[in-house]
């Protein structure tokens, strides 16, 4: 189930045009440096730019990878950066979490889940308040045992009879408070932990490419999950531990001090110093093993997931052993650390332990000496062990809870620190709908690069008209693909516009946009879902019938038609289970589907045969002209883009020449260069080549 969902996590939207899967931040990787002064940890802050991964060089078939080469391959491309934080800005940061969690509590506009946590905590205090009262009731049973039955006749047996009812019915009462507690209180938690992931999974949406091309989808995943669940116990905690935990161990020491005097009440009072200075210091000391053992289970994550979505490639290349070495060493740091917090732990009990059964002994030394003394009855004796027991719970409970907040607290930073992410693209202040005309499209002076020492884009003007079919032609990274990407506004120019009927699309909302633009990518991006759920995702109120009238249009209604399941054959995870010819097919149903103002094609018909070819780009010419749509056709086979109305050559960022088929091979150019290599190879080769693969690079 957890690999489902990474699953569906790793679907990437049809407009990427990715040519590899997308991976996540590492979530955390930290650790603990001690000083004289203060201890430092460490914990996750994102940085605006991404480092992408370098190749690395393959091993031999069967060859066990030596250990540097995996500790290489396994180095993450981190968007979480380490930051040295002391103590002191650990706890500020850990009470902003809390209070953003406060508000799930106690929500202004929302009276029923006031209603739920105010009536939780009346049933907890109800149940405290007879939870004391049980010693009083075990101490008077005790007693009225010491009492001569036979001479004192029936009386003596009812007061003991309703001592023992008391008894029995206050601790069935605290128990049904508390279970009634819980069932009031666990639709809080689980809205609180739906609101939340829902939020954080919202705002990965809205996060620019840049975030998502650098991800490491297993670290973050498992990060966010850890997160979720830590939702449900720190808002318990803040409600049924905290307060009434400190509410129980007043009750105690109070009747302790009225009752049996100032020795007791003194015990009592150095027993909750140390107890609690105690947990606090080791805890804070036991954390970063923790961390340590959430960033080794990040990396694990990372390294399964990334192996299991590229098991094709580990196949290919016979690197099955270098895959589980580089599995087992994240394994290794995760069993190390693991080792750390058991043991850590097991210090923690045991001076907990100790500090309790001191404190008891103490206790129960002056209550027997009291008893010897006749200034205590047994009762007394018993009252003072129950009330000591029903005090070790309050504290160890506070100490598990504590443990098990920092925790909570560290598993949630990830989820809170993902939401803090700037998101860089979004709609401006002033941003209205698209008002489309007729589809002018306009790239005014337009510089841009991924890489302030690469430009892409330098100065690029070009004007695609209205209406028309136009071509983009180039060798390999002169930017044809950023085009679209620019356009989409996956990435802001950094200098010039973009105009759509003489609206800067900065200045449009990014819905109105998005929803105008059509494309289909070179590799397609599919669901793992049928066939009906892909198409349909290009407008997800179209009906069957729709939807099979786009397969039709698209050449892959037949084919889809002779399977047993039809429309509801699944297609494996990223398209695995249908041929590439397929994948394209149903990308462009999907876009005939949407049916948008303006048109994008990135080599997406690359994966057929020229019969199929042929007969689907005439299907598709006859749509743009029906509806007089703008299309721009990103090509590397000529062939497919002749008839266009104007084909663009891009060059070095630039527009080298523009023009028709004809006025092109007619001026002796770029394109007629690459046209000549293409009607060269034909026959020869395989005309669908790229052609900047077989030319000389221009100087």
């Amino acid at each position: 189930m957890h690999l489902q969902a990474i699953r569906c996590a790793r679907a990437r939207p049809a407009s990427l045009g990715i040519s590899r899967p997308l991976a996540f931040v590492n979530s955390i990787h930290l650790c603990l440096g001690l000083s004289t002064h203060r201890v430092f940890t460490t914990r996750p802050w994102f940085r605006k730019e991404a480092s992408f991964p370098q190749p690395r060089a393959s091993i031999p078939a069967g060859a066990k990878p030596a250990t540097p080469a995996v500790k290489a391959a396994a180095k993450p491309d981190i968007l979480l950066e380490e930051k040295v934080v002391t103590n002191a800005e650990q706890r500020k940061a850990d009470w902003a979490i809390m209070k953003e969690m406060s508000r799930y509590l106690w929500p202004k506009d929302n009276l029923g889940t006031r209603f739920r946590v105010g009536l939780a905590v009346s049933l907890l205090v109800g149940a405290k308040v007879l939870n004391v009262q049980v010693p009083f009731y075990f101490k008077s049973i005790v007693d009225s045992m010491n009492i001569d039955f036979m001479a004192v006749g029936g009386t003596a047996w009812t007061v003991a009879g309703s001592m023992v009812v008391a008894y029995g019915a206050t601790r069935v009462g605290a128990t049904l408070f508390q279970e009634l507690r819980n069932a009031v209180f666990a639709s809080v938690a689980q809205k609180a932990i739906r609101k939340v992931a829902a939020g954080v999974y919202g705002h990965l949406l809205r996060l620019d490419l840049n975030f998502h091309l650098s991800r490491q989808t297993g670290g973050l995943t498992r990060a966010i999950d850890r997160g979720t669940k830590g939702i449900s116990f720190l808002l318990t905690s803040m409600v049924f531990h905290i307060f009434p935990t400190a509410l129980e161990i007043s009750l105690v020491c109070g009747i302790l001090t009225y009752q049996y005097g100032a020795k007791f009440a003194a015990i009592t009072a150095v027993t909750m110093v140390a107890y609690t200075a105690f947990t606090i210091t080791t805890t804070s000391w036991r954390t970063k093993f923790r961390k340590q053992a959430n960033a080794a289970d990040n990396k694990a994550a990372t390294v399964a997931v990334d192996s299991l979505i590229n098991y094709e490639a580990v196949k290919h290349f016979n690197n099955e052993a270098y895959e589980v070495a580089r599995y087992d060493s994240a394994l290794q740091q995760y069993e190390k650390a693991s080792i750390k917090v058991a043991t850590s732990l097991a210090y923690l009990n045991s001076g907990q332990n100790i500090i309790f059964s001191s404190a008891l002994t103490a206790m129960m030394y002056l209550a027997c000496s009291g008893v010897a003394s006749g200034n205590l009855t047994v009762g007394d004796l018993v009252m003072v062990n129950q009330l000591v027991f029903q005090l070790s719970v309050p504290l160890n409970f506070l100490g598990s809870v504590y443990r098990e907040l920092r925790q909570s607290l560290l598993d949630m930073e990830t989820l809170f620190n993902l939401q803090k992410v700037n998101v860089t693209i979004k709609d401006s202040p002033e941003a209205k709908p698209l008002a489309l005309t007729g589809g002018q499209i306009v790239f005014e002076n337009v510089r841009f690069g991924y890489r302030k020492d690469r430009i892409i884009l330098n100065g690029l003007n070009l004007t695609i008209p209205a209406g028309k079919k136009v071509a983009i032609v180039g060798p390999s990274g002169c930017g044809k693909s950023t085009l679209l990407r620019l356009l989409f506004r996956f990435w802001d120019v950094q200098d010039g516009r973009i105009l759509i009927d003489g609206q800067d699309i900065r200045h449009v909302s990014l819905a109105s946009l998005r929803e105008a633009i059509g494309v289909v990518p070179q590799d397609t991006p599919l669901f793992n879902a049928s066939i009906g759920h892909n198409i349909r995702y290009g407008r997800l109120d179209a009906s069957d019938e729709e939807v099979q009238d786009a397969a039709r249009r698209a050449h892959i209604h037949e084919i889809v038609d002779s399977w047993p399941d039809k429309y509801d054959t699944m297609v494996g995870e990223r398209g695995m289970m249908i041929s590439g010819g397929e994948k394209q097919r149903l990308a462009i149903s999907r876009l005939i589907l949407k049916d948008p103002p303006l048109l994008f094609f990135d080599e997406a018909t690359s994966a057929l045969d020229t019969h199929t070819e042929s007969a689907l780009l005439g299907n598709i010419q006859s749509i743009l002209k029906d509806k007089k749509r703008t299309s721009v056709f990103v090509a590397h086979r000529l062939r497919t883009i002749y008839d266009a109305d104007l084909i663009i050559v891009l060059k070095d960022g630039r527009v080298a020449e523009q023009g028709t088929h004809e006025e092109l091979v007619n001026h002796g150019g770029l394109y007629a260069e690459l046209w000549s290599a293409q009607e060269m190879l034909f026959g020869e080769d395989d005309p669908k080549k790229p052609l900047e693969d077989v030319l000389p690079s221009k100087p």
